[in-house]
């Protein structure tokens, strides 16, 4: 296997794409768990990842579905969690440079993991295959888990019984956590957090998350009302 000049060996891109793949391709277990201890069946998880594929929106909306949440809201929860895939495409559009006929099929694999593989890398070349194999990974793995998970939980029963409807929250905490590295990320996901659970018991289940939301342009608005005035805006700055 060979690179382009500049670029990472073919290996190295494939050795990297398939550590991110298998390791957040196996907690599709826990989402799997969670879905059948909320209620749905079998059926209806499976599709959920062979057709949402993105998972926080998905333990968003088993989530709300859990709590007695209206199907419309807790769809609208994650609706809104999944907007930043769009945001995700726009600029992998560029770089992945796909031929027009396969887009709609890389649009499926535009997530979290694939885009931060595919920003990593220094080539075209390398984008491409960090993200097919990123990609590919993830979605047979995902969906390998979640019938795994589903299955499990339809033989324990009672999955609450066993603490598993704490699995999902916990298996994207740990995903999370490691991404928070500036200060206004951190503030963001605390105020969510304070948001999210501190609006529990009064607004019906779902839409906490939606308020949570509002979280990212407080913290910016704030952050940019402190931060220190530019040149132009300065006393005899340019204007």
């Amino acid at each position: 296997m060979h690179s382009e000049e500049g670029g990472k060996p073919d290996a190295a891109v494939v050795r990297d794409a398939l550590g991110v793949g298998v390791a957040v391709g196996l907690s599709g277990f826990a989402f799997g768990v969670t879905s059948a201890g909320s209620g749905l069946t079998l059926l209806q998880t499976c599709a959920l990842s062979l057709l949402v594929f993105t998972g926080a929106s998905q333990f968003a909306l088993v989530g709300a579905l859990a709590a007695g949440g209206n199907p419309l809201t807790a769809a609208a929860g994650a609706f809104f969690l999944g907007v930043r895939n769009a945001f995700y495409g726009l600029r992998l559009s560029q770089l992945l440079a796909l031929p027009r006929a396969v887009r709609p099929f890389a649009a499926q694999w535009v997530i979290d993991e694939t885009t931060a593989v595919a920003l990593s890398q220094p080539t075209r070349r390398s984008v491409r295959i960090g993200f097919t194999v990123t990609g590919l990974s993830l979605y047979v793995l995902w969906n390998l888990t979640t019938l795994l998970g589903a299955v499990g939980a339809e033989a324990i029963g009672d999955t609450d019984a066993w603490g598993l409807d704490a699995a999902g929250p916990a298996v994207f905490l740990a995903l999370l956590a490691p991404m928070l590295k500036t200060t206004t990320e951190r503030a963001v996901a605390g105020l969510a957090v304070l948001l999210g659970l501190g609006l529990l018991p009064v607004l019906p289940a779902g839409v906490p998350v939606l308020v949570a939301a509002l979280a990212a342009p407080a913290v910016l608005y704030v952050a940019g009302r402190r931060s220190p005035k530019t040149v132009n805006d300065a006393p005899g700055g340019n204007r």
